[in-house]
């Protein structure tokens, strides 16, 4: 069994011994998104860590887009519930590069290349894609690949 599955089942049980009433839902909601990955297609199958970060990267994401959504929408309460169930998932991620980083990275995958313009751009962004690995959001690997190529 995954480590990343089993870490997330013990920290539901302590939140839940701890009454952390946000930890707890935040927990139960990703192992919920993890359980319908697994049996989602045509036979059920464990995932790998590797899947289970793909699945909480996935959930991550929803909640930082609704947390705009909710601000943009006057409702602050509610936008503050999102970041911080964002914030419980972050703790099982690995840590996002530096804009420095991302930038160096970038800088190196077009001197590896030889992309010459915006037409390379997708050469560019799968190789990025590939050393980033989860690292850094796709929006944000694709400004800056634009931002260098432009």
């Amino acid at each position: 069994m995954p480590e990343l599955k089993d870490r997330l089942r013990a920290d539901l049980t302590t939140a839940m011994e701890g009454r952390d009433e946000l930890r707890t839902a935040t927990l139960r909601m990703v192992l919920a998104a993890v359980t319908a990955e697994e049996v989602s297609g045509k036979e059920a199958r464990e995932l790998s860590d590797e899947e289970v970060q793909t699945v909480l990267r996935r959930e991550a994401k929803k909640r930082r887009e609704a947390a705009e959504a909710f601000g943009g929408a006057g409702r602050a309460d509610q936008a503050e519930r999102e970041k911080a169930e964002e914030g419980v998932l972050a703790t099982y991620l690995p840590a996002q590069l530096e804009d420095a980083d991302l930038t160096a990275l970038v800088a190196d995958v077009i001197t590896t290349t030889g992309a010459a313009g915006m037409k390379d751009m997708g050469k560019v962004m799968g190789a990025v894609q590939g050393r980033v690995a989860g690292r850094a959001e796709g929006g944000r690997v694709a400004a800056e690949v634009r931002r260098q190529l432009g």
